[in-house]
């Protein structure tokens, strides 16, 4: 099971989730992902992912992109998962306080406000230390406009790395490692 977690602003609608779901699918996975509106409560997200994990038979891989990936190395980190982290938003609290107030659903249009409460709650999650390093995989390009690189590679220090020179936040070369993604989640077999 693939559990994706989107970013800040973003949803299932995310050219990231629908491209992952259209190729599970393609494959005869489209029952192993799940993938959800997260809630804008970073407690309440982590809530609802913690529940899913719950119903796994086996231990999911969590594939988190900016913000999810924050989520999932919190997840990952608590439950001992595999995590695919994609341009991942290290330094959460910091990163996501020029954006208290309200704030506009990338998909649906919808607003919603980010609160003081809400960035005390990802403070809250912050992972002092990786307990098994050699589960995460960090996808980043160097150039993410939102994000500095470096601040994830240093955080997954230890951890399997995959840095690509130049793309944007949205991680551009995202199709090209679909299958690799899969694999690593045990749901392919070796090649």
């Amino acid at each position: 099971m693939i559990i994706y977690l989107h970013g800040f602003r973003s949803g299932p609608q995310s050219w990231k989730a629908r491209s992952l779901g259209a190729r599970m699918a393609a494959l005869g996975l489209a029952d192993q992902l799940w993938c959800d509106q997260l809630p804008v409560s970073p407690c309440a997200a982590i809530a609802l992912a913690e529940a899913q994990i719950a119903r796994c038979s086996t231990a999911p891989t969590l594939v988190g992109s900016s913000l999810g990936g924050y989520y999932a190395t919190y997840l990952a980190n608590q439950h001992g998962c595999r995590a695919v982290l994609v341009n991942p938003a290290v330094l959460a609290p910091l990163s996501l306080s020029a954006y208290v107030g309200v704030q506009t659903h990338m998909y649906t249009g919808e607003p919603f406000e980010l609160t003081e409460a809400h960035i005390a709650e990802l403070r809250s999650l912050e992972v002092a230390q990786l307990a098994q390093p050699e589960n995460y995989w960090l996808l980043a390009e160097t150039g993410d406009e939102v994000l500095d690189y470096r601040h994830a590679v240093a955080r997954y220090a230890g951890s399997r790395q995959t840095v690509l020179e130049g793309g944007d936040h949205s991680f551009t070369r995202w199709d090209a490692w679909l299958d690799e993604i899969i694999h690593f989640a045990g749901l392919l077999p070796t090649p």
